[in-house]
């Protein structure tokens, strides 16, 4: 088990390393605790997955997704096996982060509260796109 761990690791911050621009723009308003105060880590690993962004104690789980997960089935199986150890899955399309980061944290919020809204259509904040 142990080597498996380590590759899961060293996949884990070859993918830090190489974030995608929507990732960036996430992960620069979760760090440091300034989403409501909660923790999240990038790219991290939980049952055999690199998530994106994930907070541990709420046990929320946040990908953010590019064209090539579109119906994707072994997504659907990685959220199903998440799931089962208690996880609740968000995801985001890239566009979404990229243009409309503050609904998408809205709704990201509203899960840390345990309101949980339905992901699509994203709330849109006053000022941004319409």
């Amino acid at each position: 088990m142990r080597g498996r761990n380590e590759k899961m690791i060293r996949i884990a911050r070859r993918l830090r390393a190489d974030q995608t621009d929507a990732e960036t723009v996430l992960w620069n308003r979760l760090r440091n605790r300034q989403l409501d105060g909660h923790k999240f880590a990038r790219q991290v690993p939980i049952r055999g997955y690199v998530c994106d962004f994930a907070c541990r104690e709420k046990q929320i789980v946040i990908e953010v997704d590019g064209g090539q997960h579109n119906e994707s089935a072994a997504d659907e199986i990685r959220d199903r096996r998440l799931v089962a150890d208690g996880y609740k899955v968000l995801r985001f399309w890239n566009n979404d982060v990229l243009s409309n980061v503050e609904g998408v944290l809205i709704t990201i919020q509203a899960e840390l509260r345990g309101q949980s809204p339905s992901p699509r259509p994203l709330p849109v904040k006053d000022g941004e796109r319409e």
